[in-house]
């Protein structure tokens, strides 16, 4: 696998997403308003102006793999690791109901969804990172799936969730399968993270086709004032 799997974050935001993405003093971010990520190229201190101009609000933001070292004023969480998962090869087709690539019209359904089942990194502009599809019901998104950090030849599945009100209908392992394989024959390979105490999502993944690769430390940093 390419290194760059290893800096997932610093990878993308210096790569397909760099025109969201803003640098300070060697430290890369995305606007708070599109996702709560930072980013460093190795381990190294992160200056108090870079924190200042890229986590402007109370909510902290996250890193994954570098640890940074921060100023007088900052705190830095260790939140454990988070597991990389590679799939390695189109997987088989899972039948059911009809997917639809969502569009901006379907932002309300989509954060609405997100807000439910999967809040903690998702936020209002979230889909600008990349293409996210969806089985409908009648009056909301029953299921979703999306594209998060990518750089070449590469592209983070993310946002794989359910409604409760859907659970048990096999959406979601339909959702990871088309989004997969639409990838694969972009000449893409697909990865997801997940945490290695969502035991759940992980046997969903590892019976999906996709395998372990590494554990990344995981970062947290907020204000302390």
């Amino acid at each position: 696998m390419p290194p760059a799997l290893d800096n997932p974050f610093w990878a993308s935001l210096t790569t397909l997403h760099r025109p969201l993405a803003r640098e300070v003093d060697g430290v890369v971010g995305l606007p708070a308003e599109v996702a709560p990520f930072l980013a460093i190229p190795e381990p190294r201190p992160v200056s108090a102006r870079a924190l200042a101009e890229l986590v402007p609000d109370q909510n902290g933001a996250f890193l994954l793999g570098p640890r940074p070292d921060v100023p007088a004023g900052w705190r830095l969480d260790e939140l454990g690791t988070i597991l990389q998962m590679v799939c390695d090869g189109p997987l088989p087709a899972v039948e059911g109901p009809s997917i639809e690539e969502l569009a901006a019209a379907d932002r309300g359904h989509v954060l609405a969804l997100a807000a439910l089942v999967y809040p903690h990194y998702f936020r209002e502009r979230t889909t600008d990172l990349g293409r996210y599809f969806g089985v409908r019901g009648p009056d909301r998104l029953d299921a979703m799936v999306g594209e998060r950090m990518g750089m070449p030849g590469l592209r983070e599945v993310s946002a794989v969730c359910t409604h409760p009100g859907a659970v048990g209908r096999g959406l979601a392992r339909r959702l990871l399968a088309h989004l997969s394989n639409d990838l694969f024959a972009r000449g893409i390979t697909p990865f997801l993270h997940v945490s290695p105490a969502n035991t759940r999502a992980l046997a969903i993944y590892e019976r999906n086709g996709y395998r372990r690769r590494l554990e990344l430390p995981f970062w947290g940093v907020q204000r302390t004032g």
